[in-house]
């Protein structure tokens, strides 16, 4: 199965499926609070339906004296831009079904993007919505590690990558860490 369309489609079911059946909240894994330290802007998000939700991690951060920001997207042509966000904020509507920040708030750069997944495969090559906006960010942002959020049974056996996909740093799903490579 290699057409992105078909793959959303089956990850996005087995995604619904698990949550259906009650799915585990996500742990912070011992990886990632190693990541951290006072004064890192760490970019998370607000889930839709049955993506997994990042709130322990973001949780972590905060304590470990780490901003917090979300993203906000205008439409699928502009690049997404992270914008400064504290739990307290109210979210407003945005496209997509997307709750972010109003656009009145920082544009702050990210050290860690935590990236919603469609899929993912073990080389952690991922499939996201299709709108390009992570892509763009990850070029923008090299620096930034990149730790993508799932359901462990979002995980295919293999993603072909196009020329434009940046592979994750790790992946974090209900099982805990998944390491990839050192940068």
């Amino acid at each position: 199965m290699t057409d992105k369309r078909a793959l959303r489609a089956a990850a996005r079911a087995a995604r619904d499926a698990f949550v259906a059946a009650g799915a585990p909240p996500l742990s912070c894994p011992r990886e990632f609070v190693a990541l951290l330290a006072p004064g890192l802007v760490v970019a998370s998000y607000a889930p839709i339906g049955s993506e997994a939700d990042p709130s322990e991690l973001e949780n972590v951060a905060r304590a470990a004296g780490c901003r917090l920001a979300l993203p906000h997207v205008v439409d699928r042509a502009t690049p997404i831009r992270f914008l400064a966000w504290s739990g307290d904020h109210a979210l407003a509507d945005g496209p997509f079904g997307l709750r972010q920040p109003d656009g009145a708030h920082a544009e702050i750069v990210p050290d860690v993007v935590l990236t919603p997944l469609v899929a993912f495969d073990a080389a952690l090559n991922r499939v996201g919505q299709g709108a390009g906006h992570y892509d763009r960010a990850f070029a923008t942002y090299p620096a930034a590690h990149r730790i993508g959020i799932a359901w462990s049974v979002q995980q295919l056996d293999s993603i072909p990558p196009d020329p434009w996909d940046a592979p994750l740093d790790a992946i974090v799903t209900e099982r805990g860490w998944i390491a990839g490579r050192s940068r």
